[in-house]
């Protein structure tokens, strides 16, 4: 995008007051997430439920002088006014002409499900093929289509595009705005499907968007759309994909049981390793491969680029609960579709017990006993432990749930039954229509009810393990350290979402941190790494794996191994002393090394030592010198053992600095959390950790009056305090007070004055536009950075995340 206000105006009949010649190239609709004020317009978007144009002053206050509004306000002044008749229209408008304009080769996914996991699964299979463009994350509405076709640019060669309706006549419009020249057909499910008045008619409606497309992949596993489209589009292209050998793109094996997936794909077979089985997968994977080969992507090509897919999660919170529970929120929506895929996620945990709260499903047009049969035949299969069910409509089918099931009119009945809060040691599923405020029991569940939260992005801690491995060979394991509580972020949640997603090993310093993870039903292996004297039966007793770094160390545990009386040898990892003078046999003890380890009962899984300096491109020729060591040493013990143990020595900076020296694994820490020392690197990895309060208090401190302990801030004139729930218990160090720190609000540093105190902390918000009593706070993550946090405290990230305090919440969330 890249229009005058006067080439606007004329393309959308629009009015113009003020400077017809400043250039526009984006245009931002909340207030609030407004980036870059430069060639930036702001545009109120009046809907049915709000008015965009009580947020013009917000966004003028901030830099904005281009307005797009329905209405113009002259008390505003130097202010360029787009005045148009609809605003929603207007954007409909400037999108079509401006995807018109563009030539781009275009793809159009619709359905009930699936459509953001295929636009983010084609657009990491073709990004490096052809110039790409997607919509931003489920941007397919009347509003988010053509706010993602303005995206394009003359560089651009494809165009990968999500199309969502929720009600009838709605495609008619999106069609006029879009016409992709390759149409994709996902599952049609139940969303949405109470607003027609039959499947029919939502087919009907959904397949209007391919009404100019060349070619049409849809999914014929539901035998309306095969008709529907078959009939109405016979004149174009057509493949179908699906389930069934009847479809054209189908699974030509057994996919519940064999090692690999074998796709017929009309006369060509191609075949890849299983990594998921589930049906909804499964699908997507089709769907996938048939736009792949439309475009021309050779088939080995497209068998590595299914190889290095990276998971899209859905969004959900997981939450430490009360009693050893833990707590899987999931309230955002709830049809059918939306169900499963939370029970799916739901066995990623290894809790033996599990208990469901679940309110009447709505916006489906099922029949109430057709609709609950099904959903009581997909809870049936879980075997939970207890069932709650929510509302007058799934109650009176409570017979049809074989788990101990309770009923409740309304959320407030189940709180006070008091049922929840005799649960322990469970994961705890609550699956609600918002109507019903489930948000309420999560409230009663969660450990810690406090404003102030760590939250973990599981999505960005899987791209960043994910982008390290991009720089790997595909037989490198990797092992990912979860010690010291998994840097502060939980060990056993990161430790569950790690082993899911099919980590290779996990390492914890002690003893304790890896029992701590066994007793909770994590089975990767797990090597500790500082194993002690006094534990070496306990880690028998739990299957750990310990590094055996002095001769001292591997006596004292072989006693134990003999003691044990195991018939098998037991696994080690023998750790190298290769210059940072810590931990590890030195070469001269190699000889007598190998002698003793081929006299033991054990094995000898990896040889391994640790780079003291992969992070400093002064130490380049230190690092490398290690490395050569490594290589030496690590050679002739192998030869000394006559067996091939793995070998790693790279951390997370030494993956992306000295990646030849990957060996058979590598390990990664902090680069899993998305921090690395290079810039060019931090900027392919995403931010995964937030600290996040909110305001308590704000308050006018006069001039020469004081803030906090010791008076250490006067103001020299009137000044807006604002008191924040978080201090130094909670690991915000004293030091970085008195404005040396700065904490976010509304994207916008603002310094802590005075002294920091145990349980909170004033900042100055002078600077802050429209702040309130209740805004978020940041504390870290984006501005500031976790790195420039810990800048302020004269010290390193490490140590920032192990020092939060554990009364702060933490909250799991996946997008």
């Amino acid at each position: 995008m890249n229009y005058t206000v006067n080439q606007i105006a004329k393309i959308t009949n629009a009015k113009i007051i003020g400077n017809e010649e400043l250039l526009i190239k984006n245009i931002a609709f909340d207030s609030r997430i407004i980036y870059s004020t430069k060639n930036t317009a702001f545009i109120a978007i009046n809907t049915q439920k709000n008015s965009g144009e009580k947020f013009i002053e917000s966004a003028i206050d901030r830099g904005i002088n281009v307005i797009i509004s329905e209405q113009h306000y002259p008390q505003f002044e130097n202010i360029t006014w787009i005045i148009v008749e609809n605003s929603v229209e207007f954007l409909q408008k400037l999108a079509r002409y401006h995807f018109r304009s563009s030539h781009i080769k275009s793809i159009g996914i619709t359905g009930s499900n699936g459509k953001t996991i295929l636009k983010e699964w084609l657009y990491q299979c073709l990004w490096n093929e052809f110039p790409t463009v997607k919509s931003p994350k489920s941007f397919n509405s009347q509003i988010g289509l053509p706010l993602s076709l303005l995206q394009i640019n003359d560089s651009h060669e494809l165009g990968i595009f999500e199309v969502g309706i929720s009600k009838p006549n709605e495609m008619d419009k999106l069609e006029n705005i879009f016409q992709p020249r390759i149409g994709l057909l996902t599952h049609i499910g139940t969303a949405h499907l109470a607003n027609f008045k039959s499947e029919e008619d939502l087919i009907d409606e959904k397949i209007k968007l391919f009404k100019d497309s060349e070619v049409i992949i849809y999914n014929s596993d539901n035998s309306l759309v095969h008709k529907k489209i078959n009939k109405l589009y016979s004149s174009k292209k057509l493949i179908s994909y699906g389930l069934t050998s009847s479809s054209q793109v189908y699974f030509k094996n057994n996919t519940s049981k064999d090692e690999n997936f074998v796709v017929k794909y009309f006369d060509e077979e191609i075949s890849f390793p299983v990594h998921q089985r589930d049906e909804a997968t499964l699908t997507n994977v089709l769907a996938l491969i048939t736009v792949l080969k439309e475009l021309g992507i050779q088939n080995e090509k497209i068998v590595e680029k299914i190889n290095a897919l990276k998971a899209v999660e859905m969004r959900l919170e997981a939450i430490e609960g009360i009693k050893s529970n833990i707590v899987i929120n999931d309230s955002f929506n709830l049809d059918l579709d939306s169900l499963k895929t939370a029970l799916q996620f739901l066995n990623e945990y290894k809790k033996p017990k599990k208990s469901l709260v679940l309110t009447d499903i709505y916006d489906v047009n099922f029949d109430s006993k057709k609709l609950y049969e099904e959903v009581s035949e997909l809870v049936n299969e879980q075997k939970f432990d207890s069932v709650f069910l929510i509302g007058n409509k799934i109650s009176r089918f409570s017979d049809l749930f074989k788990s101990k099931t309770h009923t409740f009119i309304n959320t407030q009945e189940l709180i006070d039954s008091k049922h929840l809060t005799e649960i322990e040691n469970q994961i705890i599923l609550l699956k609600g229509a918002r109507k019903f405020e489930i948000e309420k029991v999560k409230d009663l569940l969660e450990l810690r009810k406090h404003d102030t939260v760590l939250e973990i992005n599981l999505n960005a801690l899987l791209h960043n393990i994910n982008y390290h491995k991009s720089l790997l060979k595909p037989t490198t394991k990797m092992m990912a350290m979860v010690k010291a509580n998994s840097y502060g972020l939980g060990s056993y949640e990161i430790s569950e979402f790690l082993q899911h997603h099919h980590i290779d090993y996990l390492g914890v310093a002690f003893v304790d941190e890896g029992v701590e993870l066994r007793k909770k039903g994590i089975t990767v292996p797990i090597v500790v790494m500082n194993p002690e004297q006094h534990s070496y039966d306990t880690i028998i007793e739990y299957n750990l794996e310990p590094e055996i770094y002095s001769f001292r160390v591997l006596e004292l545990f072989y006693e134990a191994v003999q003691k044990s009386g195991l018939d098998k040898k037991y696994p080690v990892h023998i750790k190298l002393e290769t210059g940072m003078h810590r931990l590890g046999f030195k070469g001269f003890e190699l000889d007598q090394l190998g002698e003793i380890l081929n006299t033991m009962n054990v094995k000898v899984q990896s040889i391994f030592s640790h780079l003291s300096s992969s992070d400093l491109p002064d130490e380049k020729e230190f690092t490398l010198n290690q490395l050569k060591t490594f290589e030496k040493n690590s050679s002739y013990l192998i030869e000394k053992l006559q067996y091939s143990p793995l070998r790693h020595i790279l951390n997370s900076s030494g993956i992306t600095s000295y990646t030849d020296h990957q060996y058979d694994m590598v390990r990664i820490g902090i680069g899993m959390l998305g921090e690395s020392p290079n810039s060019e690197i931090q900027k392919q990895l995403q931010s995964v950790v937030s600290f996040k309060t909110v305001i308590s208090q704000i308050s006018l401190v006069e001039n020469g009056e004081s803030v906090g302990y010791s008076r250490r801030f006067k103001p020299d004139h009137p000044t807006k305090i604002a008191t924040i729930p978080v201090g130094y218990a909670d690991g915000i160090p004293r030091l970085i007070g008195n404005e040396i720190g700065n904490v976010g609000i509304n994207k916008t540093l603002a310094p802590i004055v005075g002294s920091i105190c145990m349980d909170m902390m004033m900042i100055n918000v002078d600077q802050i536009p429209n702040v309130k009593e209740g805004d978020t706070v940041t504390v870290f993550n984006a501005k500031p950075s976790l790195k420039e946090f810990a800048g302020y405290c004269k010290t390193i990230t490490y140590e920032v995340l192990t020092s939060i305090s554990p009364r702060v919440k933490r909250i799991y969330v996946k997008d």
